[in-house]
């Protein structure tokens, strides 16, 4: 992002904290994409729900951002702890056509079905820290801060997330 995007997006959340209903809009709109991807990646079926859970999180604890630079990564945190919350409380086998896009690298459309069938059968857990370590590309240190747990956590619950996807892939 370049210096004069992140004044503007500053600007837009100091805004947006006094109440300007334009602001809102305008830092929902610039959020919900890379949140969306999150929230569906973890509560799946139910990663609309998610979303729409953290927008509200979002703009109700708008005021207690101290750092508008930081808006992006405290607004992921927020959608990591909500998709969690959403996919633990409705829990439950998801039909395969109700499933979310997870952005992934170009692939046959087989593979992605797969894909799609076998985060499905994995862990709300095993999907958050799936999604944060190898679709997000978050470190490990920033992992365990967004999940509230230690990196030697976040380290073994990423090797068993991995172990639970790889005995699911179809061979």
């Amino acid at each position: 992002m370049h210096t004069n995007d992140r004044e503007q997006l500053d600007d837009v959340v100091r805004d947006a904290q006094r109440g300007d209903p334009w602001a809102m809009q305008e830092l929902m709109r610039v959020l919900m994409p890379s949140l969306g991807r999150i929230c569906g990646s973890i509560a799946l079926a139910d990663g609309d729900d998610a979303l729409q859970e953290t927008m509200i999180v979002v703009l109700r604890r708008l005021a207690t951002l101290r750092e508008p630079a930081a808006v992006r990564g405290w607004a992921r945190s927020i959608a990591v702890r909500e998709a969690l919350r959403v996919a633990r409380k409705r829990s439950r086998t998801v039909p395969l056509a109700a499933l979310p896009e997870i952005p992934i690298a170009p692939i046959d459309a087989t593979t992605t079905v797969a894909v799609h069938e076998v985060l499905d059968r994995l862990a709300p857990e095993q999907r958050a820290i799936l999604v944060l370590r190898d679709a997000e590309g978050m470190s490990e240190a920033d992992a365990a801060e967004l999940l509230d747990v230690a990196p030697g956590t976040v380290k073994s619950r990423l090797h068993r997330a991995r172990e639970a996807f790889a005995r699911r892939w179809p061979s």
